[in-house]
């Protein structure tokens, strides 16, 4: 994440962030392994391949990749903007679909066994559709398909809006989370432990 709100000084709720109206505080706990300039395309790549020399560390890169095996279930969300074929980065070029699926190619079977894809973003969509290979076991879900605007929701004069003092959008319509809280079967298997 480039983790530029919780400590933003215009923030008025510092070191907090919320992604729903009267919702909990979304940034308590969270260890970021990457932020600000480390946020790129080549260290997301690099953190998905389980390949730490390829990381370009710094003050704001930890340097962690995925190290997951054969068996493993990997889940994946990525939020930011978008276009037909990319998605943006907070910082340097963009990440670019045949990028993400070189990846995903050689790491299925041996990086992983399942992976699950979550992509907020405008014409997210163009990143895998018709492009994501059968034979290898992928879920990639996206907010918009190949050609339309994905949206925010929780914004200033919406029901419910968020505090006055935010002036902002808090979530976007796509939001992994929020169909699994609201199942019942969901909420009985966190009962479940």
């Amino acid at each position: 994440m480039f983790d530029d709100v919780a400590r933003h000084p215009l923030n008025p709720f510092p070191n907090k962030l919320y992604n729903q109206p009267g919702g909990p505080d979304v940034y308590e706990g969270v260890k970021v392994d990457y932020s600000g300039q480390s946020v790129t395309a080549a260290n997301f790549l690099a953190v998905l391949a389980g390949n730490a020399s390829a990381i370009v560390k710094g003050p704001t890169a930890n340097g962690r990749v995925l190290e997951s095996g054969p068996q493993d279930h990997v889940f994946v969300y990525y939020s930011d903007h978008g276009a037909p074929g990319i998605v943006g980065m907070p910082s340097g070029p963009f990440l670019f679909a045949d990028q993400w699926l070189r990846v995903l190619r050689a790491r299925s079977g041996v990086g992983f066994e399942h992976m699950v894809i979550y992509l907020e973003a405008c014409e997210s969509g163009s990143m895998f559709e018709g492009l994501l290979p059968k034979n290898i076991s992928v879920f990639a879900t996206t907010a918009a398909n190949a050609r339309e605007s994905s949206w925010g929701t929780y914004c200033p004069g919406m029901h419910p809006s968020p505090p006055f003092e935010l002036m902002t959008c808090l979530g976007d319509l796509y939001r992994w989370g929020s169909e699994l809280e609201r199942r019942e079967d969901y909420r009985d298997a966190k009962r479940l432990g």
